[in-house]
């Protein structure tokens, strides 16, 4: 299989995510963006749906560092290893799940740094426009932690999912034409 059969993976890491946390909030009626964080759901004793919050976010980066390593290295490398190294985090998102108190916020900030980090290097690497654009992202982190807003870590959470979505879509549909 060459680059463009594993291109999908581009496509399939935030599908996965996107579907695991509809699902969660969708059978979670006391979730409130207000008040919650997104891993509220993958506390293993509080929380029904951890198991499929915490395989959601094992799966997603898997198949994030999967994206990275088999097709994305020869599109942006710099930026693939990087991604890699954020799948890896979002993996460890999901093992060490709430439960594991303050390692799993060490873990979390680890992720999300390195999201941010990784989108800052594709945009450089690629020139990318879109990536760039993603780094507003960090805008709702910095709004969150100086407390002008007053919203659940959920929110933030969010926000930079769907900030730095599309420029991994992007790429992944970038190599899939260019290996046509």
């Amino acid at each position: 299989m060459g680059n463009r059969s594993y291109a999908i993976l581009g496509l399939a890491a935030p599908a996965v995510l996107f579907v695991t946390i509809a699902a969660c909030i969708l059978a979670s009626p006391w979730f409130r963006w207000e008040a919650n964080a997104l891993s509220d759901f993958g506390h293993a004793t509080k929380s029904s749906v951890a198991p499929v919050f915490n395989l959601g976010m094992m799966l997603t980066g898997l198949i994030m560092l999967l994206y990275a390593l088999l097709s994305m290295r020869g599109h942006a490398k710099k930026a693939a290893y990087s991604l890699m190294f954020s799948g890896f985090a979002l993996q460890l998102v999901g093992t060490f799940n709430e439960t594991f108190g303050r390692l799993h916020w060490y873990v979390s900030v680890i992720f999300f740094l390195a999201v941010m980090v990784t989108t800052i290097v594709y945009g450089i690497e690629k020139k990318s426009v879109l990536a760039l654009i993603g780094l507003i992202a960090a805008v709702p982190w910095i709004l969150y932690y100086s407390g002008i807003i007053q919203v659940g870590v959920a929110v933030p959470e969010t926000l930079t999912a769907l900030a730095v979505t599309p420029w991994i879509v992007s790429s992944a549909v970038k190599i899939n034409r260019h290996n046509e």
